[in-house]
């Protein structure tokens, strides 16, 4: 079939179930706009900048665990979304980037707008090239889409030149297929990993987000209820997805950020299992530099063979996808633990979820306390969320100081692990955007975003996106006028200046930003609260809507973050 570049990338992508291409245009990519004219079954989704384009893909492609297809404009496009780029490559998202080239005839004169682009990403995918002929766009297309969605799971970058665009020529059109990403892991690394779980006297878990997103928090409960194990998620630095339910009895705090701190919350293990887990991500270098304890057993599971023994020695590695792995583990585990053990399993977990009932009631407790500060305290901001979530809301976090270390995972307010986004490259912009993206994905879902000020400044232009599509989105944009994680982790540092309290560069204020105004100059409906029940109350008439809207929240202060 002859056909233009676009015009047989675009079918291409159709073929393979991609419903949406995420971007912003320039000069160098109208022969694409031009081919999405005609094009009926891809919705081009217009972002006002690189950094919204880039942060709705990823949204996107996290909640539907499908490509998220986004193409920005040559150099200067591509240095705008580089930041969202960093994101996607240090949480594993299944991105495609493309962006347009100087037409290749006139490239040794070195044009307007040209530059090294392939160079310049390759760092940060698991793949980059430039398309030379439109002969080979079917193969990049086909090569770039297996790339990124196969574990462990990334983004790729194609250069794609006008030339090579708006060329003709007889193309394969088969779109791209990816064979299963179920490949199931050696059967002895299984049973030697249920013989030191079976005898362990006091299991845990770390578990990160790649059990989610391969599916497999099914079977990791199976196997953490046989065991008797608490669960205990990566820190929120590094935290994306939600891989246990928040209210299992077993489901423990998180990791807390450093050193110190993680080895007191690990010693009294004798053995781990890690799931689906970087392993350990710190942020702010503490002595002891080894945060694991020593006499800990690790047992490790991972689709990714660089995670395992990178950071600290495992006793058994298990590489293979984390469903197949897991289920076979709890089987292995039937045969492999004797009735004593089988009782001391009981009775771990009988003792965990009392202790872990005991918690979450505290925490409630605390930020009942705090509900007369004003403006509203982050416990109470958050307490006020908790009490109206949908079971199936879907929660997008870029607001660390006020959602207090995962707080809703806490409290064990969230009903669903497959609805719970955050941070993992902390390129700031994401959160905002990434929402959109979700919602695209998920439209019978409502969806909650809680946007710190700071954050929500670097992509405020998305929320024109979510007007222009009419996505009912709800933003919370917790405005606390400061860069309050910066001036928390400055005390961590122990900074002379601020050990007193002066800072230079960390306030929003003077003048103050009106967010109520900037939504509404974008399209969005806006209003400002400042009492516990009233935001309850928007937020959850917000949920069930059909229009985006942004809720301005005032938030104070409470160093609890960063310790």
């Amino acid at each position: 079939m002859t056909l233009t570049g676009m015009h047989a990338m675009l079918e291409m992508l159709a073929g393979c179930g991609v419903r949406y291409l995420f971007g912003n245009p320039g000069t160098t990519e109208l022969p694409l706009s031009d081919a999405m004219v005609e094009q009926r079954n891809l919705q081009y989704i217009l972002a006002l900048q690189e950094v919204p384009a880039m942060a709705m893909a990823d949204g996107y492609a996290n909640a539907s665990r499908s490509p998220g297809v986004v193409n920005v404009h040559i150099c200067c496009g591509l240095g705008n979304a580089m930041g969202m780029l960093y994101n996607a490559y240090r949480s594993g998202t299944p991105l495609v980037v493309t962006a347009g080239q100087q037409d290749q005839r006139f490239l040794f004169e070195e044009p307007i707008l040209w530059g090294q682009m392939v160079e310049v990403a390759r760092p940060w995918t698991k793949w980059a090239a430039e398309v030379r002929r439109v002969e080979d766009l079917p193969s990049a297309i086909r090569r770039a889409v297996q790339t990124a969605m196969m574990p462990p799971t990334g983004p790729v970058f194609l250069s794609l030149p006008l030339d090579v665009q708006m060329g003709q020529a007889e193309l394969d059109l088969t779109p791209p297929q990816p064979p299963p990403q179920e490949v199931r892991p050696p059967i002895e690394a299984l049973r030697k990993a249920a013989a030191v779980l079976a005898g362990a006297a006091n299991p845990g878990v770390l578990v990160g987000s790649r059990i989610c997103e391969a599916g497999a928090v099914d079977e990791l409960v199976a196997v953490v209820e046989r065991l008797g194990a608490p669960v205990i998620h990566e820190a929120s630095t590094s935290h994306g997805r939600c891989s246990f339910p928040s209210n299992h009895p077993l489901a423990a705090a998180p990791l807390p950020f450093w050193s110190p701190e993680v080895r007191r919350r690990l010693a009294d293990f004798d053995v781990l299992l890690v799931a689906g887990m970087k392993l350990l991500q710190q942020y702010i270098y503490h002595e002891p530099a080894r945060a694991m304890p020593e006499q800990v057993r690790l047992v490790q599971i991972d689709d990714d063979p660089w995670e395992l023994n990178k950071n600290y020695p495992v006793e058994v590695g298990v590489v293979g996808h984390p469903r197949p792995a897991l289920a076979e583990l709890a089987s292995l585990l039937d045969s492999a633990m004797s009735p004593e053990q089988v009782e001391a399993a009981r009775r771990r977990t009988e003792s965990r979820a009392a202790e872990h009932a005991r918690q979450r009631e505290a925490l409630r407790r605390e930020a009942e306390q705090h509900r007369d500060a004003r403006p509203l305290a982050p416990l109470c901001v958050m307490e006020s969320l908790a009490r109206v979530l949908p079971d199936d809301v879907a929660v997008v976090e870029e607001a660390p100081t006020t959602t207090m270390g995962c707080y809703f995972e806490r409290r064990g307010a969230l009903k669903n692990t497959t609805g719970y986004f955050a941070q993992r490259g902390w390129a700031l912009g994401w959160g905002l955007n990434c929402a959109i993206g979700v919602q695209l994905a998920w439209p019978e879902r409502p969806v909650l975003a809680l946007i710190g000020d700071g954050s929500a400044m670097y992509g405020i232009q998305g929320l024109w996106t979510a007007a222009h599509y009419r996505l009912p989105v709800t933003f919370v944009l917790c405005n606390n006028t400061e860069y309050k994680i910066l001036k928390d982790c400055a005390r961590v540092l122990k900074l002379p200046a601020a050990g007193q309290g002066r800072f230079e560069g960390l306030d929003i204020v003077s003048p103050a930003i009106d967010y109520v105004g900037l939504a509404q100059a974008l399209g969005v409906a806006a209003c400002r609260v400042s009492e516990p029940d009233q935001l309850s109350q928007r937020v959850s008439e917000s949920l069930s809507g059909d229009v985006p809207q942004l809720i301005e929240v005032a938030v104070g202060d409470a160093r609890t973050t960063c310790q």
